[in-house]
């Protein structure tokens, strides 16, 4: 078992595993000379900023934890996420997203997201292998209207309604200090010494 919880320090799209390199929002981010990534899991396309948190955890197959149904165990699997945000007396639940036309992983409708309210503030996704589960996700620091608005085509009412960073939901807490307490609660959550 593991966990790694990183801040982003660089910009990128990353794309789902299934998502072809030619997407759309692959196009509209190498016009403007942002990297473009492929993760080993399921999704859409993600834009990543400086300082948006991405925490992973690392199972064992055999862990109950994972189960047969791992592709649809957002709340089980990320249980230690929605503790971290309540420590600071938010509450979040993992549910489905709204789902918007275009390829923006957390407004896609599928899976679920982590929701504040009506408002996603992050996603995960899975990967397994014959002895191990990746589980890993986004939390978006800020939300930026018109960067999302140019790499996904969505309409600018849609993200501010639907779309929420951890700046504006914790009151502008620093990054690094977010990131050293979600780290410490999903190792708390896997029973590992943080």
């Amino acid at each position: 078992m593991a966990v790694r919880v990183a801040l982003f320090s660089g910009s990128a799209v990353s794309l789902g595993v299934s998502q072809p390199d030619t997407a759309p929002c692959a196009e509209r981010a190498r016009a403007v000379g942002l990297p473009v990534v492929r993760r080993s899991t399921g999704g859409l396309g993600l834009w990543h900023a400086p300082q948006d948190i991405a925490w992973s955890i690392v199972l064992p197959r055999s862990d109950p934890r994972v189960g047969r149904d791992f592709t649809k165990a957002y709340g089980r699997l990320g249980a230690g996420v929605v503790r971290f945000l309540a420590a600071y007396r938010v509450k979040a639940t993992w549910a489905p997203p709204v789902a918007a036309p275009g390829e923006y992983c957390l407004l896609s409708g599928a899976g679920d997201v982590l929701r504040i309210g009506e408002r996603a503030v992050g996603g995960a996704s899975q990967h397994l292998t014959a002895s191990t589960l990746l589980h890993h996700g986004v939390l978006p620091y800020s939300v930026d209207a018109p960067r999302l608005t140019a790499l996904f085509d969505l309409p600018p009412s849609l993200i501010g309604s639907k779309l929420i960073g951890l700046s504006e939901a914790l009151s502008g807490r620093p990054p690094l200090e977010l990131a050293d307490t979600l780290r410490q609660t999903l190792s708390e959550e896997l029973g590992l010494d943080a």
